[in-house]
């Protein structure tokens, strides 16, 4: 009898971009390996608006939730890293779901280029605002996730 090999089941990802005004989020999958933007999460002294977040993770359902760590250019920890872990951490114990870190460095560079460049070539109608970018961020840290 041949041997049957198992496709691995496609699972959702989402991804996020970690900030302290705005984290910006994304989701893809692990079959077509694609990003997509989906919105910027309001943040602020208080922490991300965990309303928002919960609303993403009961309409996507994934598997694995991407964040986005920030280190500077020599590979040392930026100011951000501690907070970027903290709020891995605390997804993890919120959804009981599997979080894995991503190295975001230009993660932000990137997302805005493209967009501008979305933009100028008339894919993009509309201005680029900050959560356009913090949302396409997510797109990017995803995206390298995939990668590796």
């Amino acid at each position: 009898m041949p041997e049957v090999i198992l496709a691995e089941a496609p699972q959702v990802v989402l991804a996020f971009d970690f900030g302290e005004k705005r984290i910006g989020a994304a989701c893809g999958d692990t079959i077509s390996r694609t990003a997509a933007p989906l919105q910027a999460v309001p943040a602020g002294r208080g922490g991300p608006r965990w309303e928002v977040i919960d609303s993403l993770m009961r309409d996507w359902q994934p598997a694995i939730v991407v964040v986005g760590l920030p280190y500077n250019v020599d590979d040392s920890e930026s100011g951000m890293t501690s907070a970027a872990r903290g709020f891995a951490a605390e997804v993890e114990r919120r959804y009981a779901v599997r979080v894995a870190l991503v190295d975001e460095r230009y993660s932000s560079l990137e997302a805005a280029s493209r967009l501008k460049e979305a933009r100028e070539s008339g894919l993009r109608k509309r201005r680029v605002a900050r959560a356009d970018v913090d949302a396409a961020a997510a797109c990017v840290i995803l995206e390298r996730w995939f990668g590796e």
